[in-house]
Order: structure tokens, then C-alpha cells, then sequence
């Protein structure tokens, strides 16, 4: 099944699916968006994920797949394209903070990160230094072409 990942949800629908997700989004602004995908409505996304890029770093953020569109390869595909749009902006290498799901990103190629081995840039995001909680599992993906 082929999964159409369109760019840009609306403010109201991103907001939507990740409170219900309990995710963060007290610093999500319009900015944000537009480096955010989505399946389903631009209203009521059914998948969502987004990135922050700084430099050559990015920060993964904000996957989520409504319960009732689970276990059809929807994380995964949301995944693999944020990854090629980081990519294709400069992104060399991935970075995310999760309490839930190290063994989905390990098994696509997410390894566990030390702080200290952490750039900057990606410590200084909200969801880094504060949104996220200190016992947030650290993951990072080298991104190659």
C-alpha cells in the first residue's frame, strides 16, 4: 500500500494528534510546520512527524500514528521521509529524545546517544533542554546518501 506523506499539517490538526499522544508541544510554532509531515486531513493528520534542522544536525520530533492507523508501516514511512528531507536540506546526522519507542527507532538505525555526545545546536532546542523529560531515552542515526 502506497502512503501519501503531504507537507504542512494545519496548527490545529498537529496540536490535535499530539496532545492525544500526550507529546509535547508548548513550543510548537507555525515555523515548526514547515519542516512537519502528515497522513490523512491537513485537519485531522492520521500520522505525523517533524524536524528541526540546525546545520548539519537535525532533531527528529513529534512522530505520531493515531491508534486506529497502527501497524501499517505509517511510523516507518514517516520516518524514512523526514530522514530524506533532512537530508536532501543539509542533514548529516539525526538526533531525537524519546520515553516510549527505542526499540522502533533502533530498529531503524537509531543507536543510543550520550548527552555530552549531543551538538550543541540540538541541546539548545526546547524539547532538549526542557520539554522532554531528563530520563528521555537519547537516540542518533548518521543519515547518508
Amino acid at each position: 500500500m502506497q502512503l501519501t506523506i503531504l507537507r504542512r499539517p494545519t496548527r490545529l490538526g498537529a496540536l490535535s494528534l499530539l496532545e492525544a499522544a500526550q507529546l509535547p508541544t508548548a513550543d510548537l510554532t507555525d515555523g515548526h510546520l514547515d519542516h512537519f509531515f502528515y497522513l490523512g486531513s491537513p485537519v485531522a493528520p492520521t500520522g505525523l512527524v517533524g524536524c528541526e534542522i540546525h546545520g548539519n544536525d537535525g532533531l527528529l520530533r513529534s512522530l505520531v500514528v493515531a491508534p486506529g492507523s497502527r501497524g501499517a508501516g505509517a511510523g516507518s514511512a514517516l520516518v524514512r521521509h523526514v530522514e530524506a528531507y533532512a537530508l536532501r536540506q543539509g542533514v548529516r546526522a539525526m538526533y531525537l529524545l524519546t520515553t516510549t519507542a527505542e526499540d522502533f527507532f533502533a530498529r531503524r538505525g537509531y543507536v543510543p546517544a550520550g548527552r555530552d555526545r549531543v551538538p550543541a545546536s540540538i541541546r539548545a532546542t526546547s524539547e532538549f533542554s526542557g520539554l522532554c523529560p531528563a530520563s528521555s531515552a537519547i537516540m542518533a542515526k548518521r543519515l547518508s546518501t
